[in-house]
């Protein structure tokens, strides 16, 4: 008898920041890899291990091909934010993106599919990322296809942005604003940490529906202070009005060509919807990550639209 076949799972974005980590614990425990992105000339951090389709949503039916003959879906599709300058940089285009993504799932027999949305998504939210999540999973819900739902708060790992740029905030810059007093609650987790709960729920059949988020919760102001100290920048923490420190970014970003943070990321930050009560699903504290990644954190400047833009490069040198 031949060797069985291995079993194949899609990750969408595996050169990226979530879906790497996705990828690479599917290929840790032996199983096949193919990769949906938007940035095939990207370097692939697997090498031949993972092979790369592009996203095809204007040719369905290869998007369909792509997808056959695999079993389980890691869908993080998704944008930060609308950009003035790209048409497909947008809620209403990766709305419709990702409904075509999910109908060519149904059609090429995925059995399976992982999506990753964001805590506390609401079709009645006053922030459009947020009403987009929760379209998104009523799309899912209503596909027919088995589904897990996880919902992360903020994502933490040298890849990512938001962490990142407050370490580089607090390294360059002689005291820190934060919005308003500070007191709304965070629940980072760490991205490893939801690769692992996105893998452990690829292998269930059960619908499911889980916040994704840490064992530690912070005020924002705690973060900044825990993060300042971890990395011997122990700055002043002032509140400032919320219009204030939006400006402020505005000002950042434009110096570096990019949108440091948006208005609605600002208002849903305060309005405590990157935080829960639920149980910890993952274990890896940000307080330790921070002091073990020291020397790197916020050593440079991460550019969102750099990311977007420039699809040679990895994120690591963006």
């Amino acid at each position: 008898m031949g060797k069985k076949k291995k079993e194949v799972h899609v990750v969408t974005g595996a050169f990226g920041f979530s879906g790497k980590y996705i990828a690479g614990r599917l290929l840790a425990a032996g199983l096949t890899v193919r990769t949906l992105t938007n940035s095939p000339n990207r370097p692939n951090p697997f090498g031949g291990k993972a092979a790369a389709f592009p996203y095809d949503f204007e040719h369905p039916e290869k998007l369909t091909a792509a997808l056959s003959g695999a079993s389980v879906l890691y869908n993080n599709y998704w944008v930060r934010f609308n950009y003035r300058n790209s048409a497909s940089f947008s809620y209403p285009e990766a709305l419709k993106n990702t409904e075509i993504l999910f109908d060519c799932a149904r059609r090429a027999g995925i059995k399976r599919v992982v999506h990753i949305s964001i805590t506390n998504p609401s079709e009645d939210s006053p922030f459009e990322y947020f009403r987009g999540k929760a379209r998104l999973e009523r799309l899912l819900i209503g596909s027919g296809l088995s589904y897990a739902i996880l919902r992360p708060a903020v994502l933490f790992g040298k890849e990512d942005i938001l962490i990142n740029n407050i370490a580089w905030f607090l390294r360059n810059f002689p005291v820190f604003a934060v919005f308003g007093k500070g007191d709304y609650c965070i629940r980072p987790v760490y991205v490893g940490d939801l690769a692992q709960l996105a893998v452990e729920h690829g292998s269930r059949q059960e619908n499911s529906i889980t916040d994704a988020v840490g064992p530690e919760i912070y005020t924002y102001r705690e973060m900044v202070r825990m993060i300042g100290k971890a990395l011997g920048k122990k700055r002043p923490v002032i509140s400032v009005p919320p219009l204030a420190g939006y400006m402020l970014g505005w000002l950042i970003g434009k110096l570096h060509n990019d949108v440091t943070l948006t208005w609605d990321e600002i208002k849903g930050l305060m309005a405590g919807l990157l935080c829960t009560d639920s149980q910890a699903s993952g274990s890896t504290r940000l307080s330790d990550w921070v002091k073990a990644n020291r020397d790197t954190i916020g050593a440079r400047y991460s550019s969102e639209l750099a990311r977007r833009f420039n699809r040679a490069e990895s994120y690591e040198r963006l």
